[in-house]
């Protein structure tokens, strides 16, 4: 594996940074276990390992935090994605990876304006009535800038930075290469699932450079809030018989100019959501935008089942008449209803302390078998005992979820990539609702609504459509059975009825007689060249070396070669069984 890695030449000089890194902030002996180090440099590759102590009294989350944001924009992405992976990390790294920003220094305009040429089919200042060539925000992947449209309409213009593209997917093969390594030559890291954590980041950052699917997914939750009205609309916004104001907003796309590269939406005029004080000052009611805010991510999770994933306060603006917009969807998350109702099963379970409810859910969403499944239990129960008795006021769902998450931790059981998303999104959700509000209480918030969604799904109409569901696939089933059966009779009268088993055990006792068999036809190899090397030796004649035949010579070499490879194969098994 590692020299077929060694084999991407274009991608060396950028593994050698990363390397370099890595040494920098203490991290060289993981190079080492893995093998990079010995191969780098005899790629050419000099390693510099004098300032590696450089770093060495910081902790370790805050070293990785660190490396990660030297590395580039495609190690922040990733360090960003761990934030949601509580179930993976403690609090602590967490809290380190949750402070990677994503910022970089501003490309000059006329970079950009070449590639922005290219996507709106004509110079920025041709298609509008004014383009600002000063960004507002300068990110690792793209660049913002404000514009006015021909009709007065202020918009934002997103671009992509212009050759990134390479770059990820270059920084994308080499963390694929890096799991593959780190998972086959650390045990200990198994548990981590690097080879997992890295395809789900791959397959999320290459969406984020997508601007059209960012874009799309916007206009998703702004369908999911077109008629959208809280209960404190009324009192809030409605003035002299004219129609109440939306109470979130969702900036609106103008697809004439939005593709993959670029994307121009609705300017959103508003308090950024780190500016509390301006919030204050504004005369905006913190109470109720804390409260509003809750409402509009309780109804993406719980009814809609398509959320925002990132609602922290960069992507949050408040607004005239208690509104809040919400920006930037490149991280979204999608539950199936099935996910839904287990989620609204596992928070009712955690508030009304039902530890066999939440136990059940948890074991649903690992989808594996619990090597200590008493213990687990008992976990469970006391986690749930400890909040017996607390008033709803008194509970702080971020800090039962991140309990509960703990919990799974111990006991080394993952969460699917869509619930980590969910659980980050409620802590990330309590948070900010707590900065608005000292006072505010969602699990007050979501009670009713989570109570409202499992009642609803026992209604008479919900019943009847799940009924008819299964109905319909269980008489589809059985309509296919006689085309089955007889397909199943046809192959045996053919002689091409198969049954494959999948036995784990067996697989593994499987390739354990392969590599004996593999080692043993080595082993004949070897004595074979033993022996004719033996017989070449008393041959006289021919090339001679120090007054030895060389060709025996030779015999003997590659024979020593193979049989030094020979053992090391050995030792190695050997210890990975014992592992």
């Amino acid at each position: 594996m590692l020299w077929q890695a060694m084999m991407a030449v274009r991608d060396l000089s950028r593994l050698h940074d990363i390397a370099a890194i890595l040494i920098k902030y203490g991290f060289g002996d993981i190079l080492s276990r893995m093998g990079l180090s010995n191969a780098l440099e005899r790629a050419g590759k000099v390693l510099n390992h004098a300032n590696a102590k450089e770093f060495a009294h910081l902790s370790p989350p805050v070293r990785v935090r660190r490396a990660l944001e030297e590395m580039g924009p495609t190690f922040v992405k990733l360090g960003q994605v761990l934030a949601t992976r509580v179930d993976l990390f403690e609090p602590e790294w967490i809290a380190e990876f949750s402070k990677l920003q994503d910022g970089a220094p501003p490309l000059p305009y006329a970079e950009v304006r070449t590639q922005l040429t290219e996507d709106l089919g004509a110079p920025p200042e041709e298609i509008f009535a004014h383009f600002d060539p000063n960004p507002l925000a300068a990110a690792s992947i793209a660049q913002v800038y404000r514009a006015r449209l021909t009709d007065g309409n202020e918009v934002i213009v997103k671009v992509r930075r212009p050759g990134i593209r390479p770059i990820i997917e270059s920084d994308l093969r080499w963390l694929v290469r890096l799991s593959e390594l780190a998972e086959a030559e650390n045990p200990e890291l198994r548990s981590f699932c690097p080879q997992e954590v890295i395809r789900q980041f791959a397959q999320s950052l290459r969406r984020e450079l997508n601007f059209s699917l960012e874009c799309r997914n916007a206009e998703h939750i702004a369908d999911n809030f077109a008629n959208y009205a809280d209960e404190d609309t009324p009192k809030a916004t409605q003035l002299n018989d004219t129609p109440p104001l939306p109470p979130i907003i969702i900036p609106r796309v103008y697809w004439q100019w939005t593709g993959e590269r670029v994307c121009v939406q609705e300017f959103i005029d508003g308090i950024p959501g780190r500016m509390l004080q301006a919030v204050t000052d504004a005369g905006l009611d913190r109470k109720l935008l804390a409260r509003r805010g809750a409402h509009a991510v309780l109804k993406m999770i719980v009814e809609d089942g398509f959320f925002h994933a990132d609602p922290h306060q960069g992507n949050v603006f408040y607004l005239p008449d208690n509104r809040i917009a919400f920006i930037d969807f490149g991280m979204v998350g999608r539950l199936t209803e099935e996910r839904r109702e287990q989620m609204i099963r596992l928070l009712l379970g955690m508030v009304q302390h039902d530890s066999s409810g939440v136990l059940d859910v948890l074991l649903d969403w690992t989808g594996e078998g619990v090597k200590d499944e008493p213990g687990l239990q008992l976990d469970i129960q006391t986690f749930v005992d400890q909040y017996h008795g607390l008033s709803l006021k008194q509970l702080s769902l971020g800090n039962m979820l991140s309990d509960m998450v703990a919990i799974l931790r111990q006991h080394q059981l993952l969460l699917p990539a869509d619930l980590a998303l969910l659980v980050k999104s409620f802590i990330s959700l309590e948070g900010m609702g707590r900065e608005l509000d000292p006072d505010f209480d969602v699990a007050s918030e979501a009670m009713p609504m989570l109570e409202k969604s499992l009642r609803a799904r026992y209604t008479p109409a919900a019943l009847l459509k799940r009924g008819s569901r299964s109905i319909t696939e269980a008489l589809t089933l059985i309509a296919g059975l006689p085309h089955d059966f007889s397909s199943l009779l046809r192959a045996a009268r053919r002689g091409r009825l198969e049954i494959h088993i999948d036995v784990t055990h067996l697989k593994h006792v499987g390739n354990q007689l392969d590599g004996a068999a593999n080692r043993l036809t080595i082993g004949l190899v070897v004595a074979a060249l033993i022996i004719g090397s033996s017989i070449v030796m008393t041959v006289k004649g021919g090339p001679t070396l120090l007054g030895l035949p060389v060709f025996g010579l030779l015999g003997y070499l590659g024979t020593g070669i193979v049989g030094l490879w020979l053992l090391l194969s050995i030792w190695k098994s050997n210890r990975n069984d014992r592992e």
